[in-house]
């Protein structure tokens, strides 16, 4: 950890430092100068990157960045935990997707996920929840636009201009962390109530990549539950029959044998949504019918809050440590 070190001295101490108010421009130009002993810290230049702020934390590093995404034609938040390094080898890497009306930093700030993180030697990424800025088209209600992207791929106007989080968090993002950052190519995906949601499609519409996938009260069934059809419906048009490519009882229906990968959701039987938005059983019977390696798990008491996430975030890094620091 020497140049993280010495990057904070050389950031807080007025002899070394030149006068600026660009503490970001100044860190990335002296771990230029002095190169990477801590491979975890990134060094190369990216155009467009910049370093929003960044914490010690756990002996590890709680960063934020931004940057500008072509897939979705905008300047782009995410966070991320670095944890302190145990050896040579790089460490696999848990996305976590969140929920309506959250961005980034809800799970960075509530969760209290990073002292378990660090212990198992776990990245953890956290992106924001929509496009944003002031050219994205937005809605007045609070499960429709910025903050509620769906993870999906808009294909309505005004949508479609920016609302592609489904290729973003496919494609763009992930490359942009196994650039910048020393990370194995090993990862899990989890997310929380739209989040959920999220982490479920994308491990089912890319059998191979993720090695487990969890949920905290996901929307399993979108395409019969309100706030899905309501989504569904402005995203990707009037035919229902489209929506199924972004509903995941429907995809685990049409899996293959081979594209099962174990899978942890817990629901407390106290969240006032859980009978009319996530109806967790229609997942879990899907899952019996196909053998799909699914425990779902009833939290007694527990509403849809992150005071339920940080209850039993620690027993959903396990879960993925299994599969992750195994290989």
């Amino acid at each position: 950890m020497k140049v993280a070190h010495e990057c904070m001295k050389y950031l807080y101490d007025e002899k070394l430092r030149p006068h600026t108010q660009n503490h970001s421009a100044a860190i990335t130009s002296y771990i230029r100068k002095v190169g990477s002993a801590d491979s975890r810290i990134p060094f190369s230049e990216e155009p467009g990157m910049e370093l929003l702020e960044e914490h010690r934390c756990y002996e590890g590093r709680q960063q934020r960045w931004r940057h500008d995404s072509t897939t979705l034609n905008c300047s782009m938040t995410f966070s991320i935990f670095l944890p302190p390094q145990r050896d040579t080898a790089p460490p696999p890497v848990v996305y976590w997707l969140s929920g309506l009306t959250c961005n980034d930093e809800n799970f960075t700030t509530k969760a209290g996920a990073q002292r378990i993180a660090a212990e198992l030697g776990l990245v953890l990424v956290m992106p924001d929840t929509s496009p944003r800025g002031e050219s994205v088209a937005d809605d007045s209600a609070y499960d429709l636009g910025k903050g509620a992207g769906f993870y999906l791929n808009a294909t309505e106007a005004p949508w479609s201009a920016h609302f592609r989080m489904y290729d973003y968090l496919r494609d763009e993002l992930p490359q942009l962390i196994g650039a910048q950052f020393n990370v194995s190519d090993l990862c899990a995906i989890s997310g929380h109530s739209m989040g959920g949601h999220g982490a479920l499609i994308i491990a089912l519409k890319n059998p191979g990549r993720f090695a487990s996938v969890s949920a905290f009260a996901p929307i399993v069934n979108p395409a019969r539950v309100p706030w899905g059809q309501k989504a569904f419906s402005a995203y990707l048009g009037a035919d229902e029959a489209s929506w199924q490519a972004w509903d995941s009882c429907a995809l685990m229906q049409a899996s293959q044998a081979s594209d099962a990968i174990p899978t942890l959701i817990d629901q407390g039987d106290s969240d006032s949504f859980l009978a009319e938005q996530l109806q967790p059983a229609v997942l879990a019977e899907v899952a019996r019918q196909k053998a799909w390696p699914l425990t779902l798990r009833i939290q007694p008491g527990y509403d849809h809050s992150y005071y339920f996430i940080a209850s039993f975030i620690e027993d959903h890094l396990r879960f993925h440590a299994q599969y992750l620091l195994t290989r």
